[in-house]
């Protein structure tokens, strides 16, 4: 059996949170009409990203979040290098840094972000 999985995500301004992952991930243009907006892989590998408005705003972390891997292969400061480069990209996309966790004995450096409207996400 064939599954397809799609992210929503809730939100208040639909397009422009769609317009944020679409540069982040490399997604289409996002697609949108009153109250939503989608974007999806163009080469149909990864989820499609689907964006519904809210009345409520977000009050509390995420339980789930999406991990951003542009440095899967790379460890030490090699690793932190490439994962301060994209977290400037993002930044300047509107994304906000909220800290690096360095490596430790077991898991490798990583940053933790928050999306143009706060759900956070980790750059690994």
């Amino acid at each position: 059996m064939v599954r397809q999985v799609q992210v929503t995500f809730d939100c208040a301004e639909p397009e422009t949170v769609a317009r944020f992952w679409s540069e982040v991930l490399g997604y289409s243009t996002p697609s949108a009409a009153d109250g939503w907006a989608a974007c999806a892989d163009p080469d149909g590998v990864g989820p499609r990203l689907y964006f519904q408005r809210v009345p409520e705003g977000k009050v509390v972390k995420n339980r789930v979040h999406l991990d951003v891997r542009v440095a899967r292969e790379l460890v030490g400061a090699e690793r932190v290098a490439a994962l301060e480069a994209e977290c400037a990209r993002l930044v300047a996309l509107g994304g906000t840094r909220v800290e690096l966790l360095p490596a430790d004995e077991v898991n490798e450096s990583i940053i933790i972000m928050r999306d143009v409207e706060g759900n956070e996400f980790c750059l690994t």
